[in-house]
């Protein structure tokens, strides 16, 4: 049997790696189109920013250490240009230039997303960034390091852009982040975001919300930013940060099916509309657990996920289906933590379904030992069977677990009175006796019951 594989990050390499746990003679080749593979996309930030300061702690494998452990045929620089599926073969072009063809017998497709770069005038111009992979991140290190950065734009309030920020921050950059919404973070409600947006404001960044970047000049003191409000704001390097799109172009020009949301169309058994070729990661869509509705998840544990059930199904001996990702998210905000999982209340309204929630602010652990701090943890769920919808956490401490708790509840179609169950670990040190995920059940019961009629603040 003979393996090709599409993308040399989270989920190729990992599917790469399975494939030969499974079958010790199969040929697998890696096409990568960058020169780095199984690198860490989420540490990217914290290199430039000086937290991590050695750059090959970046890399989880290189091609040849890879190459070599796995006996896979690793190939970096060289681009896959189109697949034709009646010969099922890929065409590649090398880093010299030389295309060439090479056959299958089953296909992996796992290119990742792009950078949205809006058309602006002077989004080219020298200092404008994006950050997608390595090559990016050397490009603004190596141009913070040879030049006097005074003030950064981040153009975009997601986790990535809110993550420069800090970074920025951090090397002692004055940093301004525009963002079109009224808030950032947009996966969790605007009354957790108000908390962000606070915390970024004690830190002196600078916020502007509901306001759209119109154009970027160049000029001698540096690159003027102009925004759809008129005001126009200078800086010295300017990060686009807007989102990203998934990289479905070679699937779409192979005829493969592709949605409405742009992503690869797949089964549960995360095949493609050919049978013989399989796609995860970035760029596939599929169907949310609790809406049915397509949708694309960037998150990289979903993509190893994905990876590993593809190519066990690849390989053919069980097929395994796929249940579909909820969307657990963390970042770090400064000294804040804000974490995701599932649906926010908004999403929940937009998509018309019956829904209450509760909020309660209790401190990460008892309130009598040291460095107890306050933490808001926000739940929503239906208001008569108390199915769990999602949940959203900010705090200093102890976010993480009360989020990775509450998720697998509602990845196992969980309700509020499982909450109420949760058995957590308790000292002083760590917790509560009544934990904070149990004390939301609580709550949540008290409203389905009738026992408490919360009033709101948009009501309010």
């Amino acid at each position: 049997m003979k393996y090709i594989i599409v993308g040399g990050v989270a989920g190729g390499a990992t599917a790469a790696a399975r494939l030969r746990r499974l079958d010790e003679k199969a040929e697998i080749i890696l096409f990568e189109k960058g020169r780095h593979i199984s690198y860490a996309n989420c540490g990217l930030p914290y290199y430039i920013g000086g937290v991590i300061e050695e750059r090959e702690k970046l890399f989880v494998q290189t091609p040849e250490s890879f190459g070599g452990l796995f006996n896979v045929d690793v190939r970096v620089q060289n681009e896959v240009l189109s697949i034709d599926r009646s010969r099922k073969e890929v065409r590649v072009r090398d880093a010299g230039g030389r295309e060439y063809s090479e056959a299958y017998d089953k296909l992996l497709l796992s290119p990742g997303a792009f950078p949205i770069i809006p058309p602006l005038p002077g989004v080219d111009a020298q200092g404008v960034f994006t950050m997608r992979n390595v090559e990016d991140t050397d490009a603004i290190k190596e141009y913070i390091d040879r030049n006097t950065i005074k003030h950064a734009v981040v153009v975009g309030g997601g986790f990535i852009g809110l993550e420069m920020a800090e970074n920025l921050h951090h090397r002692g950059i004055a940093v301004s982040v525009v963002e079109f919404a009224p808030q950032v973070m947009t996966p969790v409600d605007f009354s957790l975001a108000q908390i962000v947006h606070a915390h970024l404001q004690q830190k002196g960044i600078g916020l502007y919300l509901k306001k759209a970047v119109k154009g970027i000049q160049q000029e001698r003191q540096g690159l003027s930013v102009s925004l759809d409000s008129g005001e126009q704001i200078v800086a010295d390097l300017v990060l686009m940060s807007v989102g990203v799109r998934p990289n479905s172009a070679l699937a779409a020009n192979a005829d493969l099916a592709v949605g409405a949301t742009r992503g690869i169309k797949v089964n549960e058994y995360l095949q493609t509309s050919d049978p013989s070729i399989y796609a995860v990661g970035d760029a596939i869509e599929y169907p949310h657990p609790f809406t049915a509705t397509p949708w694309l998840n960037y998150l990289a544990g979903p993509a190893n996920r994905q990876a590993r059930l593809a190519a066990d199904n690849m390989h053919g001996v069980q097929m395994r289906p796929y249940e579909g990702a909820i969307g657990t998210a963390i970042a770090k905000v400064f000294d804040l933590t804000v974490a995701s999982t599932g649906l926010a209340a908004k999403t929940v309204k937009r998509d018309g379904l019956p829904y209450r929630t509760a909020t309660v602010q209790p401190n990460s652990h008892a309130g009598y030992y040291p460095d107890a701090f306050p933490l808001t943890l926000k739940i929503v769920f239906h208001p008569v069977t108390g199915q769990l919808y999602g949940a959203q956490c900010v705090g200093i401490a102890g976010v993480d677990k009360r989020i990775d708790s509450i998720a697998q509840i509602i990845k196992h179609k969980g309700t509020i009175f499982d909450l109420m169950e949760t058995e957590q670990a308790y000292a002083p040190p760590f917790s509560s006796a009544k934990d904070p995920v149990a004390l939301a059940g609580y709550v949540a019961e008290n409203i389905i019951n009738g026992r408490m009629n919360p009033l709101y603040w948009r009501e309010m």
